[in-house]
């Protein structure tokens, strides 16, 4: 049989018995997209993508730029970010802009675990927390079903994976 695909009659996607090939199809439509990317590149660097050639001038005469360069800072562009360079301009009109992280800082709490004082923030994970001091306690599910993970949080039975340290005073002891 003859081979399915050959160079010299590829232009219409189609194998030698005339079927169509998806792949083949696939291969050359690739192989033109790169060829196109690449031509239109060499223009965009050139610079002369956008800017037509005034009639009469050809390749190795000055540029318009070079001819005229009062004009220079008129020079067309594509503008894409030009429209945006006030969006995200502070309004006036809304007062002075307040700092967007915790009003007085985070608010700390008195915690110990097994007798150890430890940093904590209050609605903070106790399983963080007791990562954080390097306690070991045991997990196994960290959704709260299986009550593997219990520990003694101010004289209640808590699961660790769930519960959270409370503002004030907050004592921990591992069972």
């Amino acid at each position: 049989p003859p081979p399915p695909f050959s160079s010299s009659s590829n232009s219409d996607c189609t194998t030698s018995t005339g079927t169509l090939d998806l792949e083949i199809c696939y291969v050359t439509m690739s192989r033109l997209a790169f060829a196109l990317a690449l031509v239109s590149l060499f223009f965009v660097a050139r610079g002369s993508a956008f800017v037509p050639a005034a009639k009469g001038t050809c390749l190795n005469s000055p540029t318009r730029s070079q001819q005229y360069p009062e004009r220079r800072a008129q020079r067309s562009s594509l503008n894409i970010f030009g429209n945006l360079k006030g969006a995200f301009a502070n309004d006036d009109s809304l007062g002075k802009a307040d700092n967007a992280g915790l009003k007085g800082g985070p608010n700390f709490s008195q915690t110990t675990i097994n007798g150890k004082p430890v940093k904590a923030v209050a609605n903070q994970k106790v399983s963080q927390v007791a990562a954080a001091a390097r306690v070991k306690i045991t997990y196994s599910c960290k959704k709260g079903d299986c009550g593997t993970c219990e520990v003694m949080m101010n004289g209640r039975i808590v699961k660790a994976c769930q519960a959270k340290i409370t503002s004030g005073k907050c004592d921990i002891n591992t069972l």
